[in-house]
């Protein structure tokens, strides 16, 4: 399960990357799953005990919400 966040957070951030990277009227759903992996990979360093990459997580998670309320 544990494993599981991990490469979730991996594979969503990779989409997120690539839907606003391309400018094509997507960024609402790519900062909603820069979001959604803040959540998934927070959890995991949580658990992993990997306080550095939460913290960072915070951060990632609050870009994403401030990204889709920029594009809504």
């Amino acid at each position: 399960m544990i494993r599981s966040l991990e490469w979730f957070g991996v594979i969503t951030a990779i989409f997120y990357s690539m839907l606003v990277a391309s400018n094509t009227g997507n960024e609402v759903l790519g900062f909603t799953l820069l979001f959604v992996s803040a959540i998934a990979i927070g959890l995991w360093a949580f658990f992993c005990k990997h306080y550095g990459i939460l913290m960072l997580q915070f951060f990632y998670g609050a870009a994403g919400v401030v990204g889709v309320l920029r594009w809504i």
